[in-house]
């Protein structure tokens, strides 16, 4: 789906408190160049941050496995001398293939500065709201430490797609050389399969494909016929919806929202019907930034800073998944302040247009973490893209679309509607360290 956008507007204002502002040619201009240190170095300081940063990390801090200079320079700005960070800072990535702890311990080695694992939120790191599957025998598609992964989320009785294949060794058949010698039937019975997570892209796209697809249409059963599957299927949870992102090469690579197109439409060719979700998670779903917000606070009532943070600052790269994420969350706090005075049902929402599909929280997340994201205090949730990413500000605008128009292609999730004004970011900077100078200034905030 091709889509023209308008000229972009909000994220052009003032960008950097008083740049240059892009031509015509909107995102497709030129980087603007960072702000003035004078203007900071002026500010008179609040002893207590009324602010906090969520940071991406592909693309923003790291490309790939190489650091991006400028992110120990950011962060040198924003501990003081005993290491302690002068704002909270929690790191919203899409990741989910590993333990908060390991990415914490690679993100301190980065940036030179410590980093706790409180601070990591990953793709699936909401799933540890959704109590009532974590007695569920489920199974797990990703990679990496995949049972330590559910388990540290509270899931008891997890099945990973190897385990699967193992027990059924006759439904993964694509590959020859590991088809079954010699045929046998099941040494053991396993018991119903009740929901599929999907934590991120997996290493074998075809097992993985082959096998989810046999545990939704036989309702959790995967070594029965299909014969009659029953639709709704059983549910999916879904983390990460990026189709693409960025390492050292040149292009972006595949994302593990690749794969779950992938999914959707052998599914959808098999069936005629949608593959649903019972959830999306990780940016750019509304729920990652409630929880991540849940953590920001944390953090803050942790170093006793008194006053309630209201303002968020969204660092990253990719407008599909940063910028939409970030701004759709605004947009949520915008509402909610709108109606302020009668109470504000917070939805794990997982889309934003017609296709749209909520978790209720009464039915999928449990009364103690209803009550953590109703308690929430932002009142802005600010877009903030950088330019050392997927977004590439020297791309080539079609000269068939005019000066004022650019046009690109939807990268979102399925679900999800796409409306022009959710990517367009609010400030526009080289990188992160621009970045952090641009959020202090903004926020009249001096280190000491």
């Amino acid at each position: 789906m091709r889509i023209a956008l308008p000229p972009l507007g909000r994220s052009l204002r003032g960008a950097l408190g008083g740049g240059a502002r892009p031509g015509p040619r909107g995102l497709c201009g030129p980087c603007p160049p960072p702000p003035p240190q004078e203007a900071v170095a002026g500010a008179q300081p609040h002893v207590q941050p009324t602010f906090g940063f969520l940071f991406d990390i592909d693309g923003v801090l790291v490309r790939g496995k190489t650091p991006i200079p400028a992110a120990k320079v950011a962060f040198q700005k924003l501990v003081n001398s005993q290491g302690h960070f002068l704002v909270p800072v929690v790191f919203v990535t899409n990741a989910g293939n590993c333990l908060r702890q390991k990415k914490a311990d690679q993100l301190s080695h980065i940036l030179g500065v410590p980093i706790s694992q409180d601070q990591v939120m990953l793709s699936h790191s909401p799933l540890r709201m959704f109590k009532r599957y974590h007695d569920k025998c489920v199974l797990v598609s990703g990679q990496g430490p995949l049972l330590d992964i559910a388990n540290c989320l509270g899931f008891c009785r997890p099945i990973t797609i190897d385990m699967l294949r193992e027990m059924y060794p006759l439904l993964d058949m694509v590959d020859h050389d590991r088809r079954p010698k010699i045929l046998h039937s099941p040494a053991v019975d396993l018991p119903k399969i009740e929901a599929v997570v999907l934590f991120g892209e997996p290493i074998r796209w075809e097992t993985n494909l082959q096998l989810i697809i046999d545990v939704l249409l036989t309702s959790g059963y995967p070594g029965n016929p299909y014969h009659h599957a029953k639709y709704p299927h059983i549910p999916v949870l879904a983390c990460n919806m990026d189709l693409m992102w960025v390492a050292e090469a040149q292009s972006p690579r595949f994302g593990h929202g690749t794969f779950m197109v992938c999914l959707e439409n052998i599914y959808k060719k098999i069936t005629g019907k949608e593959l649903k979700y019972e959830a999306l998670m990780g940016k750019p779903s509304e729920l990652t930034y409630h929880y991540a917000e849940y953590l920001i606070r944390t953090q803050a009532a942790e170093r006793q800073w008194k006053k309630p943070i209201q303002s968020l600052y969204a660092i990253g790269d990719n407008l599909m998944t940063d910028i939409y994420g970030a701004n759709l969350y605004n947009r949520y706090l915008e509402e909610k302040n709108s109606r302020r005075g009668s109470k504000a049902r917070v939805q794990a929402k997982v889309a934003a247009g017609t296709r749209s599909t909520t978790v209720s929280q009464d039915d999928e997340i449990s009364n103690t973490w209803e009550s953590e994201l109703a308690s929430a205090t932002a009142t802005s949730c600010r877009s903030i893209l950088v330019c050392t990413g997927v977004y590439n500000p020297h791309a080539e605008v079609s000269p068939e679309t005019g000066e004022s128009v650019t046009e690109t292609v939807f990268h979102g999730h399925r679900d999800f509607r796409f409306d022009p004004a959710l990517i367009e970011p609010d400030h526009i900077v080289p990188d992160v360290a621009a970045a952090v100078d641009l959020i202090f200034q903004l926020e009249n905030f001096a280190p000491n």
